[in-house]
């Protein structure tokens, strides 16, 4: 189904059977797992596929660095919740909500970009920085419309309320399973839109200006438009991200949508699935998010084992308050083993 849409291949036999075993467990996980966390573990990856997609588009594709996704990611998020909250659990409510975030992002990319694309990557770097810092603060401080630290909960229709429940040919389906399905498939949709617009002439412009800007101006094509360009349709991608995690989470807040912590996740995300190859996203977010929720128990059922059986300094080197060494250590690897990302080394291995 990808070929058709965008005319990339993943290219390679492991790599097609990684992506087809990851969007078949995706697809699924309503089924294959029982409890909460399984599920709410499923849902953030395929937001961070969305999301992590969307910034390869910048980082990846087009050479730019941006630590400004984060603030158009919480743009979205607060768009949805501020609506519902105001207006009620409708799905008109999040039509305005929709309506209202996704321009407002690509406005404030494509200002950012007026005032900042000219100058040189590193500087451009520091301008989101600060803008993003900027309107963290300003989020934090409009109590009256962002609930201020606390964050904004709200109701969602009632079709995609927990409680709610209808029999579908002897399968009981729930509120939260469609929501869950809701995310999937606007997941899915926004990776499938951004892997057409790489494989696009677009897209390949914006490859050229990555590999060698001079070039690709002394042919005619406008960098600085084709970066604001880019910048402005990331834009709108974390956004409505950031939408869909809001409505998944029913509630928003600075801690789930604007911490710096979540750019410096979608930035090893990017770089442990691959730049520039847009499949890295399904890996990298598959393998971060499934390490940053489940290592921890991985390693207290080690340190366990390894205390029954009465092994030496190994209780103590995987306790699980150790976790996010061994989380950077396993980073540090996959960018020595792997410079070119998960996805290009399985590409080079055919």
């Amino acid at each position: 189904m990808i070929m058709p849409l965008s005319g990339d291949p993943p290219r390679s036999r492991c790599l097609s059977i990684a992506l087809v075993i990851i969007v078949l467990v995706l697809a699924l996980a309503p089924f294959l797992f029982g409890g909460a966390k399984p599920l709410n573990v499923t849902a953030k990856i395929c937001i961070f596929i969305a999301l992590a997609a969307s910034y390869d588009l910048l980082l990846g594709y087009t050479g730019v660095v941006s630590f400004a996704h984060t603030m158009f990611y919480g743009i979205g998020s607060y768009g949805i919740a501020i609506a519902m909250y105001g207006l009620g659990p409708r799905w008109g409510a999040a039509a305005v909500g929709l309506t209202v975030a996704l321009p407002l992002a690509a406005a404030l990319a494509l200002v950012i970009g007026l005032f900042s694309l000219r100058v040189q990557t590193i500087f451009f770097a520091m301008i989101t920085l600060a803008v993003a810092s900027a309107f963290a603060v300003l989020a934090s401080q409009l109590s009256w419309l962002t609930g201020g630290e606390d964050g904004r909960s709200f109701s969602v229709p009632e079709v995609l309320r927990p409680g709610f429940r209808v029999d579908v040919l002897g399968l009981n389906i729930t509120g939260r399973m469609l929501t869950y399905y809701l995310v999937f498939a606007c997941c899915a949709a926004l990776f499938l839109l951004l892997l057409r617009i790489v494989n696009s002439p677009f897209g390949r412009v914006l490859q050229a200006i990555r590999e060698n800007p001079f070039r690709a101006e002394a042919l005619g094509f406008r960098t600085v438009i084709h970066r604001i360009l880019a910048n402005c349709i990331a834009a709108a991608a974390a956004a409505a991200a950031g939408a869909l995690n809001a409505l998944w989470l029913r509630y928003t807040g600075p801690d789930t949508s604007l911490s710096f912590s979540i750019m410096l996740d979608i930035l090893l995300i990017v770089v442990i699935g691959g730049m520039g190859t847009m499949y890295g996203a399904i890996v990298g977010a598959t393998l971060y998010v499934l390490a940053q929720n489940y290592l921890q128990a991985l390693m207290g059922w080690v340190s366990t084992a390894a205390g029954e059986a009465g092994l030496p300094l190994v209780p103590s080197l995987f306790h699980p308050d150790r976790w996010l060494l061994w989380l950077g250590i396993l980073f540090i690897a996959s960018v020595y083993f792997f410079p070119a990302g998960i996805v290009g080394k399985l590409r080079g291995s055919r």
